[in-house]
């Protein structure tokens, strides 16, 4: 069973930022920084690879205008839109989500480390990318 479906189903109990006929917007119950808010289609699909674009735009346009009235709301510096799509992601819930992280300075607790990697022949990159 998918605990966001339940969710959806107000099975389990949570707190509504947004609700339309497709996406659902909650609280994230772990509050990486106040104002963490979960935006999800309703309509159960796995990730964003398996995701139909008409859901996909549903769920952008809510986080487009929520992603504004939380960063407001909470006087946030910033934000970020966090999207991990399969295991090796970090995905551990398999129903498409995304994450709105209000940033109040570098310091705060949500944190990304990009590790610098092998320099890359971009244009082998985008020859495998465009042929696919």
């Amino acid at each position: 069973m998918c605990i966001f479906c339940d969710i959806i189903d107000h099975k389990i109990p949570s707190k509504v930022v947004y609700e339309d006929d497709n996406v659902l917007a909650i609280l994230d119950i772990s509050q990486v920084t106040y104002g963490h808010t979960i935006v999800m289609p309703k309509k159960h699909v796995a990730n964003i690879l398996e995701a139909d674009t008409e859901t996909v735009k549903q769920c952008a346009e809510v986080i487009s205008n929520l992603s504004k009235k939380i960063v407001h709301a909470t006087k946030a510096a910033g934000c970020n839109i966090l999207n991990n799509c399969g295991e090796v992601a970090g995905q551990t819930v398999h129903h498409l989500h995304f994450h709105i992280i209000p940033r109040y300075s570098v310091d705060d607790a949500c944190q990304f480390i990009f590790n610098k990697s092998k320099p890359q022949d971009l244009e082998e990159v985008l020859k495998t990318i465009k042929g696919a």
